[in-house]
């Protein structure tokens, strides 16, 4: 699985100049359009509906060829026929999460199912790097099945913390190094 990180990357870089293309276009048409003087001086409508024409193209091609980057796309989509190699249920109860372990151990190229339950509030689970960097993060709603089934390609230690607001006390819910991805022996 791609790191959500190098994923994240590639997709600023090319909407970031999609933007400016188009950003580029409507002032260019704008300032063509309320210029003073001569007719001829105006924007032709053709060549600009035409450069339209051109953006709204290369928009849906970007969003297609990037569909595939996102690294958790096909394992959504293949959920069914997908085993998990470890499946860790985590309950949450009064703004504190209730690890089945004081440290959840996965191996590289595993795959980790996370079950998540609540039992009084909306609550957010997200795994985080040491840099403070989101790998992940769902909503976990009481009464309804949570889980986020995940892929680790490269070892590393992440803190579990939570991403929904859930009261003052929701800020403090923050499980430090809680996950460990090791190499395999």
């Amino acid at each position: 699985m791609v790191d959500s990180q190098v994923v994240l990357w590639g997709q600023t870089i090319a909407y970031t100049c999609y933007a400016l293309a188009i950003i580029l276009l409507i002032g260019w048409f704008g300032f063509k359009i309320t210029r003073q003087g001569k007719n001829e001086s105006k924007a032709p409508t053709r060549l600009f509906y035409s450069f339209v024409c051109v953006l709204i193209v290369a928009g849906v091609s970007l969003h297609i060829i990037t569909f595939n980057t996102i690294p958790w796309a096909s394992m959504d989509i293949n959920r069914s026929e997908i085993k998990a190699d470890k499946v860790f249920d985590i309950q949450v109860v009064n703004h504190k999460f209730i690890l089945p372990a004081d440290k959840l151990i996965i191996h590289v190229g595993e795959k980790a199912l996370f079950k998540v339950t609540s039992a009084d509030l909306t609550y957010g689970f997200g795994l985080f790097r040491a840099n403070n960097s989101m790998v992940f993060q769902m909503q976990v709603v009481p009464g309804h099945m949570n889980d986020v089934l995940w892929q680790f390609d490269k070892p590393g230690v992440y803190s579990i913390r939570s991403t929904e607001y859930s009261g003052p006390k929701g800020a403090q819910m923050i499980v430090p190094d809680a996950v460990e991805v090791v190499e395999n022996k």
